[in-house]
């Protein structure tokens, strides 16, 4: 008997194995926030399997996501990310990439770890919402909405309710799986 996966997920196998294997579960580390926060960003007026497909091409040419780096990028790589066709070539967002890696180690600095800081949002653990489909489930939560603020507030571009209530789930700060997915469970 097959499993029964999120009807979004269903019918392309990349999107199946992020769903099974990645969307949903808590992250707590700040590397993998880093790059879904980035990835997210990038998604901006996208479909996510867009971002999905460009993933391995966006951790090469982001140097594997690394926000130290990153933070630091010149004119020069700028210029490369623009000419580099595996990735979203938008100027506003790659300067926003660097932007935010520089406000996500002032958070680090503040928090101790960006983790700690975007945790408290959820007092450290997932929210579990019930979706029956998945096509109910909100764009933006009141959450998201003063996440999106605080982000905003800290420096952080690209960073709207919806970018932030989308990072939320990937990153398993909301369980929105549907109830009868087998994932619902087990994250």
């Amino acid at each position: 008997m097959a499993k029964h996966r999120c009807g979004w997920c269903v019918g392309d196998p990349l999107y199946e194995a992020y769903h099974d294997d990645e969307w949903g579960v808590p992250v707590y580390d700040d590397d993998t926030l880093f790059e879904f926060l980035i990835l997210e960003t990038f998604q901006a007026g996208l479909s996510w399997i867009t971002i999905l497909r460009k993933r391995e091409n966006f951790r090469k040419a982001f140097d594997h996501f690394d926000y130290k780096k990153i933070a630091r990028y010149e004119q020069k790589k700028i210029d490369a990310l623009l000419e580099d066709a595996g990735i979203i070539r938008n100027k506003l967002k790659i300067h926003a990439t660097i932007t935010n890696a520089q406000a996500f180690m002032k958070i680090q600095e503040e928090f101790g770890s960006f983790s700690k800081y975007i945790w408290k949002f959820t007092d450290g653990k997932p929210i579990k919402n019930t979706l029956e489909n998945y096509k109910h489930a909100p764009a933006t939560t009141a959450l998201s909405d003063a996440l999106s603020k605080d982000l905003k507030k800290r420096g952080f571009k690209f960073v709207g309710s919806t970018v932030i209530y989308a990072h939320m789930q990937a990153t398993g700060m909301v369980n929105d799986h549907e109830v009868s997915c087998f994932r619902y469970h087990e994250v």
